[in-house]
């Protein structure tokens, strides 16, 4: 009996390979499409805020002409107003006065200069204080220079170091002004300035000014609307200056200062004066019907 030969059974198709071009190219058509559509959405939002921004434009142009065209043909409102001035003057006394009193030497040597008119303010100073004024009413100015002479042979020449000092003074109690100007040649001191006079609280008298000076202006709107039957509204502008002051000069005593320097003779009394405040105001009303 023959032996059967052994038969392969039918094998299936080899699977057929993709082409990598092919993949790619399906990849890339893919990406393509990703791309046109985002495009196409960024494009509709950027034309969809264009839109918004244009609908806002339009609708305030039209606000616009519309409010324009309300007011063509119509005059602009008048201000019913009036605007009054007034005065007020306060005369104050002055309480205040005001003096220099100092000394100045020169020395060759700056030392025994500064030195030596030390000795001389350090006695005014103890003096003032004896008068019982305070250190807040004293105020230094003291400085060193050199001087020289000149002349047309040796032209110019140091002479020797000026020490200047001099010191404010602030009298309250002017029954103490023969005192303080008393200095000037009891200690050595040579230099002087004249009184002048002041008031210590002038903010006090401006208020007292103003005061009157806004009553004046409301005196003076009150008979102007009663002529113009029409009645005093609420104030619309304000508006105020300080007007003269008066400074008068120190009276002193038929036994007067002589030369206010070394050996001058101080006044017994000296009257200081009185001072003249003024403010000026400018008030504008509101007039009603």
């Amino acid at each position: 009996m023959p032996i059967p030969k052994f038969v392969r059974p039918p094998q299936p198709p080899p699977m057929p390979m993709k082409n990598y071009s092919e993949v790619n190219s399906n990849n890339s058509c893919y990406c393509n499409k990703f791309g046109s559509w985002f495009i196409k959405k960024l494009l509709m939002t950027f034309v969809a805020i264009l839109l918004v921004y244009g609908i806002f434009y339009v609708g305030t142009l039209i606000r616009n002409n519309i409010k324009q065209y309300d007011f063509i043909g119509k005059a602009d409102r008048v201000e019913r107003t009036i605007t009054v001035n007034g005065s007020g003057k306060i005369t104050g006394n002055n309480d205040i006065a005001m003096t220099t009193v100092g000394y100045s030497n020169v020395d060759k040597d700056i030392a025994k200069a500064q030195l030596d008119n030390k000795k001389v303010m350090d006695k005014v100073f103890d003096a003032l204080k004896s008068l019982a004024i305070a250190d807040k009413d004293l105020q230094s100015n003291y400085s060193v220079y050199p001087e020289y002479n000149y002349t047309q042979d040796k032209g110019q020449q140091l002479i020797g170091y000026r020490v200047s000092n001099q010191v404010s003074v602030k009298i309250r109690d002017l029954s103490k002004i023969p005192d303080v100007l008393g200095l000037v040649g009891k200690y050595g001191a040579t230099e002087i300035s004249g009184l002048n006079f002041t008031i210590d609280d002038p903010d006090s008298l401006k208020a007292q000014a103003r005061d009157k000076a806004l009553t004046d202006a409301r005196s003076r709107a009150l008979i102007l609307v009663n002529s113009l039957g029409v009645k005093l509204g609420g104030v619309v502008a304000y508006n105020e200056y300080e007007g003269g002051i008066d400074y008068p000069m120190p009276l002193y005593s038929s036994k007067a200062v002589v030369g206010m320097g070394v050996g001058g003779t101080a006044p017994e009394v000296v009257a200081g004066g009185s001072k003249d405040v003024t403010m000026n105001v400018s008030v504008t009303y509101e007039i009603l019907p």
